[in-house]
């Protein structure tokens, strides 16, 4: 025990003298740069959305609100398609539940990530569903919170211009 907690402190002090090296600020798109799988076990690289604006919307299959808010996001995706990036990013339960929400609710347009493990949720700081995040053409996020039905389609017509 107490050689390895002899190693830890010279672990330590070595790196204290150290200045660690600047690195460059991520480029303007590094808010997409991620990757997932879609439903249908696809890869998915969001550094295709960069150079445009892009709506990720953040929901479970469970959750009563996603699903009001369902076909509000696909008509966005219809109303704006080539002008802005939708992608929606399930989470909170299974693949199988996750097809039967796009199935019934009718959001084929809508490109969806499977997030079963989180990892897009918590690159984005998201601690609930019903969560959308409007990122602009310069790659910075400009909203991230829940959004109503009004809301949504005004922040969006702002956003794409």
């Amino acid at each position: 025990m107490r050689k390895l907690l002899a190693v830890l402190v010279l672990f330590s002090l070595a790196a204290c003298g150290t200045t660690a090296k600047a690195t460059p600020a991520a480029p303007a798109t590094g808010v997409l740069s991620f990757t997932g799988t879609t439903l249908d076990g696809k890869q998915f690289d969001a550094a295709t959305l960069a150079g445009k604006p892009a709506l990720l919307w953040f929901w479970a299959p469970w959750c009563a609100t996603c699903a009001g808010q369902a076909s509000s996001v696909q008509e966005i995706q219809q109303e704006y398609a080539g002008k802005l990036g939708v992608l929606g990013v399930a989470g909170l339960g299974s693949n199988a539940e996750m097809h039967e929400f796009v199935s019934d609710l009718e959001i084929p347009d809508v490109r969806t990530l499977d997030d079963q493990a989180g990892a897009v949720w918590r690159k984005f700081g998201i601690t609930q569903q019903s969560t959308y995040v409007l990122v602009d053409a310069a790659g910075k996020v400009v909203t991230s919170s829940y959004l109503d039905s009004v809301d949504l389609p005004a922040k969006v017509k702002t956003l794409v211009g």
